[in-house]
């Protein structure tokens, strides 16, 4: 199959990437897994025992005509430990690296049918300015809210788009499926497509 470069020849793609089924079950799972890596986990309380002090029984357990008490960092006294103290939680969530591929290839395919994949020989800036970018994208997609995918990283281009909330400029390295469904359209650079040809091949 063939994919027109924009000002360009065509590029042969291949049909075991970018011509695969559409399979929503592995896209989600796929999804679900790198959004759950990007999660923290931090939230942190102490119970009873990380509550610093009340190594010592407050008073004696009979005769005082008070409650029998233990500790004074029981969760019923103030500066006392919490119930049920939320830990540290790792959210992070385990897919096979071949089920991986199997959603990036899903992810290619259906941006090329759905004509959401734009392919151009290159795409470079002068200089940083985001009017000089905006006008590239709305000559070349007819939209702002676009994955620039680029085979290495160009300085140019990140400081441009970095003023822009629904632009982003990846590599190849750093893709990922929920940046690819994100956007409207998709430009890639001619050198971009050929190391995803190689890297899902």
């Amino acid at each position: 199959m063939e994919l027109q470069v924009i000002n360009g020849s065509a590029l042969t793609l291949s049909e075991s990437v970018f011509a695969k089924a559409f399979n929503e079950s592995l896209v989600h799972q796929a999804v679900v897994t790198y959004m759950a890596g990007g999660r923290v986990g931090t939230k942190a309380q102490k119970n009873r025992a990380a509550v610093s002090g009340g190594g010592i029984k407050p008073w004696r357990q009979k005769g005082t005509g008070r409650a029998r008490a233990g500790t004074i960092r029981s969760p019923l006294w103030r500066s006392g430990g919490v119930t049920f103290a939320a830990n540290n939680r790792d959210y992070s969530k385990k897919i096979n690296k071949k089920m991986y591929r199997g959603a990036m290839r899903s992810i290619f395919s259906e941006l090329v049918r759905s004509e959401r994949l734009l392919a151009v020989d290159s795409f470079g800036i002068d200089k940083p300015r985001t009017k000089a970018l905006l006008a590239r994208l709305d000559e070349l997609a007819g939209t702002r809210n676009v994955l620039l995918l680029v085979d290495e990283t160009d300085e140019n281009l990140e400081l441009s788009s970095r003023n822009l909330h629904q632009c982003e400029v990846v590599t190849v390295s750093r893709v990922n499926p929920v940046n690819l469904i994100a956007h409207e359209k998709v430009i890639a650079t001619q050198a971009a497509i050929e190391k995803v040809q190689e890297w899902l091949s």
